[in-house]
């Protein structure tokens, strides 16, 4: 594409690696629906290739957005859309993968979600690790921007790769609009309000294992009138979390993946929200629990003390002992549990995914300017 098109307040043509729309239920595939609807709500001029294996139908994407549906499985499908991209868009957004940035020929922005992968702490997915220490290096080099969903994730970016850090940019994310504003609609065979609540893919860094024997610790009356419910679709390494849930017999009931609509409805029945992950970019759901009123228990480390403030009770994720401190003090306590119900959702409101697609629409302006300057 012609870099004076790149110029600011020109239109641009924007490629979007959309895959994840379609193919991830959670995480990085809610990034990638409420990012699009907030570019789709947005009156500006810019156009949209949609990069995919299948066709996302949102009814908010006008004819701004196309699609272009390439077949083909990793790597090879980065390669195509790579070639695609550098062809028809002035700018790239990565949304999941750095392998895209590293093969495109137009100036690119790569989300970058975290750096569990370089943390042995967390036991990330071996293959998916592999591939994010071979790729993010050379995509560090390449890329015009970096877009990281909190300042955690910016400072241990610019720890590892410091010449990244004058194109970093920071973009928090929002709660869906279905989970703050959810449609009523009957919901069957929902647990009864007043359980302790945990939701995330099943794998090591949710570090399960340790809340279940800290929740076992619990006086027997607290287990009896609060029983553990657990949401989120089986990861990787489940064998240990998925022997400590079952332990727990009839306190304890696993719902797998579920609809946005009971994700919401959950959030509000629960005593707590309790999330003791060793470590992530952002911990969406401790503020979708926010936003919907849950009191929420959280870990200590990474991104999440940014994401909760004074709205959450913090724990040593470490500690079966911090754990179970934590869980004790909101559940006898109705004061706490009001306090932080209230707390919550104030502290949600200070994060929208309007505002996650005006720093995403700002850091492709800037690629693109950089690209048409010539700048590094």
């Amino acid at each position: 594409m012609s870099e004076a098109l790149s110029t600011v307040g020109r239109p641009l043509t924007i490629g979007i690696d959309a895959r994840a729309a379609t193919e991830v239920k959670a995480g990085r595939g809610r990034v990638v629906r409420e990012l699009l609807r907030a570019l789709a709500v947005r009156d500006d001029p810019n156009t949209y290739i949609c990069y995919a294996r299948t066709r996302w139908d949102e009814p908010l994407l006008d004819e701004r957005f196309a699609w272009t549906l390439i077949g083909a499985r990793d790597p090879l499908w980065h390669l195509r859309t790579a070639r695609a991209a550098g062809r028809d868009c002035d700018v790239f957004l990565a949304t999941n993968s750095y392998l895209t940035v590293i093969f495109t020929r137009c100036p690119s922005v790569a989300i970058v979600y975290d750096l569990v992968a370089f943390d042995p702490e967390t036991s990330p997915n071996r293959q998916s690790a592999l591939i994010e220490r071979l790729t993010l290096g050379p995509a560090v080099r390449r890329a015009r921007v970096l877009e990281c969903i909190s300042r955690a994730t910016a400072d241990a970016l610019v720890a590892r790769y410091p010449r990244a850090a004058p194109r970093v940019a920071v973009a928090p994310l929002g709660v869906a609009p279905v989970l703050a504003h959810p449609a009523a609609e009957e919901l069957h065979d929902l647990p009864e309000p007043g359980f302790v609540l945990a939701v995330g893919t099943l794998e090591p860094r949710k570090n399960l294992p340790r809340l279940v024997e800290a929740y076992a610790g619990l006086p027997p009356d607290l287990q009896a009138s609060h029983p553990l419910v657990v949401v989120g679709a089986l990861g990787w390494r489940t064998g240990s979390t998925l022997e400590a849930l079952r332990s727990l017999g009839e306190r304890c009931r696993l719902l797998g993946h579920i609809s946005d609509a009971a994700l919401a409805e959950l959030y509000r029945r629960c005593a707590v929200f309790c999330y003791p992950s060793l470590g992530e970019g952002f911990g969406l759901p401790v503020l979708e629990a926010m936003s919907a009123g849950a009191p929420v228990v959280t870990s200590s480390l990474s991104s999440l003390p940014e994401v909760g403030g004074e709205a959450a009770i913090y724990v040593d994720p470490r500690s079966v002992e911090s754990i179970r401190r934590g869980l004790l003090q909101v559940l006898e306590s109705a004061l706490l549990r009001s306090d932080l119900a209230r707390r919550g959702p104030e502290r949600a409101r200070g994060f929208s995914w309007d505002r996650t697609g005006q720093i995403t629409l700002d850091a492709l302006r800037q690629a693109a300017r950089a690209s048409a300057s010539g700048s590094a």
